[in-house]
Parts: structure tokens; C-alpha cells; sequence
């Protein structure tokens, strides 16, 4: 199947079947992703990375570096188009139809159980990339990222003193934290 069709579906796929925002699309993406080869979990895991610290819907920058990846310009433009196609299409037909949807005690049982299947999957990204990211080998092994630990424990005091504080805070000041301390201890 030739890329650029591939990318398309795939990615309309991943629009369409995952509710809950660019952070439930992550066990998918990586399914999709990895599970074809077109990235290994660790470089999913970077441009997660990437796609977070840059502005815009996480989804939307993760579907375009992943498109840019795998076909340049060309690609990102598919890969970003078909993520947000599905999102498009649900909301043009439900704005048309927004009255008798909210009415229904079916859709509200069925949204009521949509969030509580969300916070589970987001619960368990978080698990999995902390697990990945700082307990990659064993506890006691040279593996365990000391750095991030610390750096992760920091931004979680920061968080809890300072009620109030910026995400755009957040990253910058986790990026400085990071290019000093794996300058000064480098990547273990």
C-alpha cells in the first residue's frame, strides 16, 4: 500500500476511534506506529516529547511529525489532515443535531462512561511513559534515570507551593533543568 494511503488511513483511524483528546490517542498511535515500523517506541516517545512542548492539539503535532517522517511535507500534510478530519466531521453532524443528542439518557450514560475509560487510559500513559522514561532497567541498575526522577520530583514541588503556574513555566523551566543537569552528569 503506498505511504502517503497508508498515513491517511491510518491516521483517519486514529481520529476517528479515540475520544478523550490527543492523550487517549496515545496507546492507539503507538500501536499503529510501532506495530507498522515506521518508528521505534523510543522515538514515538521523543516526538511525544516534541509534539507536547510545541504549541498546538498534541494529536494534530505528533500526526505531523510522525506524516513528515514518513513522507516529508507531503506526509505531514496527509497525516495532519486525516487526524482531524473525523473530529470535524462528528462535530458538524452533532452542532446540527446538539439538541436531541443532549436529551437522550443514553448518550449521557454512554458520555458518563466514555470519561471514566479516558482518565483510565491517561492514567496509564502515565504509568507506562514514567515507567519507560526513569525505571527503564532495574530500580538498583546504572539504568534508572536519577536525573529525570529529580528533575519530575522538582517540577511536582513546584506545582504543589505554586498553585497558579504556567504550563509554558513548566516546560521551560523542565527543559533548562534538563540541558544543565545531563550536561553536568550526563545520560545514565
Amino acid at each position: 500500500m503506498p505511504v502517503l494511503v497508508e498515513l491517511s488511513i491510518v491516521f483517519f483511524m486514529i481520529g476517528l476511534f479515540t475520544i478523550g483528546g490527543g492523550y487517549a490517542m496515545i496507546p492507539l498511535m503507538q500501536s499503529e506506529v510501532v506495530g507498522r515500523g515506521w518508528l521505534t517506541l523510543d522515538e514515538l516517545i521523543n516526538f511525544f516529547a516534541i509534539a507536547e512542548s510545541t504549541p498546538g492539539p498534541f494529536a494534530v503535532n505528533t500526526a505531523t511529525l510522525i506524516g513528515f517522517q514518513q513522507f516529508q511535507i507531503l506526509g505531514a500534510i496527509v497525516a495532519t489532515t486525516s487526524v482531524i478530519l473525523p473530529s470535524f466531521i462528528i462535530i458538524i453532524i452533532v452542532a446540527k443535531h446538539i439538541s436531541s443528542f443532549m436529551d437522550n439518557v443514553y448518550v449521557k450514560s454512554i458520555l458518563n462512561g466514555i470519561k471514566a475509560v479516558i482518565a483510565g487510559m491517561i492514567f496509564s500513559i502515565v504509568v507506562n511513559l514514567s515507567i519507560k522514561n526513569i525505571f527503564s532497567k532495574d530500580f538498583f541498575s546504572e539504568g534508572f534515570d536519577y536525573i529525570a526522577l529529580f528533575i519530575m520530583f522538582f517540577v511536582f514541588l513546584l506545582i504543589n507551593i505554586k498553585k497558579k503556574i504556567s504550563p509554558i513555566f513548566i516546560i521551560v523551566i523542565s527543559g533548562f533543568l534538563g540541558i544543565i543537569l545531563y550536561s553536568i552528569w550526563g545520560y545514565v
